[in-house]
């Protein structure tokens, strides 16, 4: 279809997508970098376990891995955006190009914990969106029988801060049964749902970190003014 034929679009500002762009001149040789937060305090946190057994997989598949410690995180807007944890936080969101999020299910759904450590990653730092392109992957933990609620509660949110989550995910249930006294998970098709995740989280930044920018570049935004964009997107009065 030619554009004449389609009068209400900014024919300047129109892309056709091409395989071409999202290939990348100059590709990264660095290791992945991946950034894994937990959503409980507990002494023996199982989801904190499980993050663990997590980030020891993607380093095994040559990932580099940060484990961010949710303990002395306030609530959001408890505490200026220059808190310490709250800037420790932040700097690792930048960081990464990947994201692991395990949760345990509490009252069928994510923790608090949880939640407010992803509240605290904003949708926008100056022109910086430090979130938006990255990939995902997402884990539960549960007390009793299998659920998916808190998993698919993370879903919703990779997709609103824009990330691109991916397929697979894991919920591991009865999780005081899974774990040994050393803290590791034992062998188990549990075990291994662990591995088929983070095995495909590292595939799927591996092919898409270096054309993220292209990925989620927007016809409605290149149309959008850089300040209307930022006035949009940092607007605290909700």
């Amino acid at each position: 279809m030619a554009l004449g034929e389609l009068p209400n679009i900014d024919t300047a500002l129109f892309d056709r997508p091409s395989a071409e762009r999202l290939a990348s001149a100059a590709p990264s040789r660095h290791a992945p970098r991946f950034l894994l937060l937990y959503g409980s305090l507990r002494e023996r946190s199982y989801s904190r376990l499980l993050t663990e057994e997590a980030a020891r997989l993607l380093e095994a598949m040559g990932g580099e891995t940060r484990i961010f410690d949710p303990a002395g995180l306030p609530l959001p807007d408890s505490a200026p955006d220059d808190h310490p944890k709250v800037q420790e936080l932040r700097t690792l969101a930048q960081w990464a190009e990947g994201m692991v999020w395990c949760s345990p299910e509490r009252h069928g759904s994510m923790t608090g914990i949880m939640k407010a450590q992803i509240d605290w990653i904003p949708l926008s730092m100056g022109a910086v969106r430090p979130t938006q392109g990255k990939t995902l992957a997402v884990m539960q933990v549960s007390g009793g029988s299998q659920s998916f609620n808190a998993v698919n509660q993370l879903r919703v949110l990779g997709r609103w801060m824009r990330m691109l989550t991916i397929p697979n995910q894991s919920s591991v249930a009865k999780a005081f049964l899974e774990f040994d006294g050393a803290g590791r998970m034992k062998p188990s098709s549990y075990y291994e749902r662990v591995v088929d995740v983070m095995e495909e989280l590292v595939k799927f930044t591996l092919l898409t970190r270096d054309a993220a920018d292209y990925l989620v570049d927007r016809y409605s935004e290149r149309r959008e003014s850089a300040e209307q964009l930022s006035k949009r997107v940092n607007q605290r009065a909700i």
